[in-house]
């Protein structure tokens, strides 16, 4: 029998014990006066203060000296010290005790005091088990270092690894940050269906299922766009929502198929508009301006660099690629070693030149402007420029984190573009968009001038608590099966 389960052994073997003792070791509730955090916070309001606290927790720690024992306990971050005497407790109780283990939940009541060392204390005159733990924590000094178990069982990793707790209640900060900014900006939180009969705004396969009463196919959404848009023909003029997407795409660092974005749209406005609120929202996400990320600075101070889609990529590839062949962007894409296999059409191909040869070198915020209308069919015809669309991508250390437009409003070049989509699918793009009558058929009642701006959120995540790797910011990513 190896160790872990000769632990498991003796825990199950303690719970008997404390059964014996008519001990329930699974309460069903417990009415504590502060948590741990308040308690350290208002320390002064009780050390050496004839007042009795109450406070829970799990206990991480143990040392015993004859009939004293020092536990520490930890609640959702912070941990305390307790100092429990059988003297104080009884003998019974003290009896009792001895069956706890590390990893059980307690609930404790005490007097706070600081030991002749200045430690934070809880002298406790009352304790009870609240849930008994069954199997040991991962052990202390070494933490939970396997990867594939902190995220297959990421309830341990919250357990035992303060730093990866810190960056989920961090996301949910970076979340309530940009939800408290698009609010003040007059900005309407709505929902849309996730539930699609028809999937687009995006380019991805999706998941398919099957509605058994109305007998007819879903999909799961790959964006909310076409619904929100739906919303300003409506006539409500500023629309966000967070939506869970999900594409049914590979996986890899800043890649998971099921994920999070913020989209929202905004009347009378275009990307230029767009531009601006982007960079005033990380400045409210970012106020101290600067980050670290994967050792190198980052400065999200306005304006971010504009650098021209084309442009960009002509500087580094040595000639204009605007309206080549397909042929003649493969030639290039042999040149340069870049992988497009898959990759058939036209804009696909030229898309992956350009994130393997441009956007994968960027660092610093930038706007990569003024994107191939063949990769854009929900933007705008750029007002001046021939070819192009009034689209943005917000691009920091080579990721992608944001994309925009001034969306296209006009019904029969929407109609037009999707037509195209149609000829791209037949020529084996299985991500193209697929034809959707009821947006052409919304457009056709008028949609006024509008900007609308995707953000996702894991990778916003990622950048804001330096984390290399999207399944970091995702409590549970998917995973294959274990084998």
């Amino acid at each position: 029998m190896d160790e872990m389960n000769i632990l498991e052994k003796q825990m199950l073997e303690n719970m008997e014990n404390l059964k014996k003792l008519g001990v329930e070791c699974y309460k069903y509730n417990f009415e504590f006066t502060h948590t741990i955090k308040e308690l350290i916070e208002k320390k002064d309001d009780f050390l050496d203060k004839d007042i009795q606290v109450k406070i829970a927790g799990r206990i991480v720690s143990e040392r015993k000296h004859g009939k004293v024992i020092f536990w520490d306990i930890k609640d959702q971050m912070e941990k305390i010290q307790l100092y429990i005497k059988k003297d104080v407790i009884g003998e019974k109780k003290f009896e009792e005790i001895k069956y706890y283990d590390l990893g059980d939940i307690i609930g404790v009541t005490g007097k706070l005091f600081k030991t002749h060392s200045g430690e934070l204390t809880l002298f406790v005159s009352e304790v009870e088990i609240l849930s008994k733990s069954l199997k040991p924590l991962p052990e202390k000094f070494h933490g939970l270092k396997d990867v594939e178990i902190r995220y297959r069982k990421r309830y341990l990793d919250l357990i035992v690894n303060d730093e990866s707790k810190k960056v989920f209640l961090k996301r949910t900060q970076i979340i309530n940050g940009i939800r408290d900014f698009l609010n003040s900006k007059g900005f309407v939180e709505v929902e849309t269906p996730i539930l699609q009969p028809i999937y687009g705004g995006a380019f991805a396969q999706p998941f398919v299922t099957h509605h058994n009463a109305h007998d007819m196919t879903l999909y799961l959404r790959i964006a909310n766009e076409l619904y929100l848009k739906r919303l300003i023909v409506g006539g409500i003029n500023r629309v966000y929502e967070f939506a869970k997407d999900f594409r049914n795409e590979g996986i890899d660092r800043t890649h998971n198929p099921e994920f999070t974005q913020v989209e929202f749209y905004q009347a009378y406005a275009d990307y230029n508009d767009m531009m601006e609120l982007v960079e005033d929202m990380f400045l409210k996400l970012v106020p101290e301006k600067k980050i670290i990320y994967q050792g190198k600075e980052i400065s999200f101070e306005k304006p971010w660099k504009r650098v021209d889609f084309y442009e960009s990529l002509s500087n580094v590839v040595g000639e204009d690629l605007k309206g080549v062949s397909v042929e003649k962007l493969k030639s290039v894409a042999k040149k340069f070693d870049v992988d497009i296999e898959g990759k058939k059409t036209f804009g696909k191909v030229l898309d992956e030149l350009f994130s393997e040869l441009v956007q994968k070198k960027i660092v610093q915020p930038t706007f990569i402007i003024n994107h191939p209308i063949e990769i854009s069919p929900l933007a705008r015809k750029h007002r001046e420029k021939e070819g192009v669309v009034e689209r943005f991508e917000a691009v920091v250390f080579g990721m992608e984190i944001g994309n925009s437009f001034s969306e296209l409003n006009d019904p029969l070049d929407q109609k037009e573009r999707f037509l195209k989509q149609i000829e791209e699918r037949k020529l084996g793009d299985v991500e193209a968009f697929v034809m959707d009558e009821d947006y052409v058929d919304a457009l056709m009642y008028g949609m006024p001038p509008t900007g609308g701006v995707g953000i996702g959120i894991d990778r916003t995540v990622m950048l804001l608590t330096d984390q290399d790797s999207i399944r970091d910011v995702v409590l549970f990513p998917l995973l294959k099966p274990e084998k």
